[in-house]
């Protein structure tokens, strides 16, 4: 089968305008935009991104299981801010975490450590 321009250059050019368009239309990339789950009360979402954090201080699991769970209280907590118009340093937290791909064990922990303080201090 001997493929034409046209069908290698399509694809790449409605891709393109795609991405234009919802660029045009100012779709924003947050937690609670991409399908996740709904959001908790605030206080909720504090609660378990508290317990998460607390889960990989402790130890409490393997690494990537750690990972994973403070991972998911912080697109949980970013989505959660987002609903309640919360604009604190716990929710910038939880904003740049969200949008972080790789998470090594190092940058797990010092996010946990700034979950429990911010929390503790009320957010700021």
């Amino acid at each position: 089968m001997r493929l034409s321009l046209r069908n290698r250059v399509f694809p790449a050019a409605a891709g393109l305008v795609l991405g234009a368009v919802g660029l045009a239309v100012g779709v924003r990339s947050s937690a609670a935009v991409m399908g996740a789950a709904r959001s908790l009360p605030y206080p909720q979402a504090v609660a378990t991104s508290r317990e998460a954090a607390e889960a990989v201080l402790e130890r409490s699991g393997r690494e990537s299981c750690l990972i994973g769970k403070l991972t998911n209280a912080m697109l949980g907590l970013s989505a959660s801010c987002e609903t309640a118009g919360e604009r604190n340093g716990l929710c910038a937290l939880a904003d740049r975490a969200a949008a972080t791909t790789i998470w090594t064990m190092d940058f797990t922990d010092e996010t946990a450590r700034q979950v429990l303080w911010l929390s503790a201090n009320g957010g700021k």
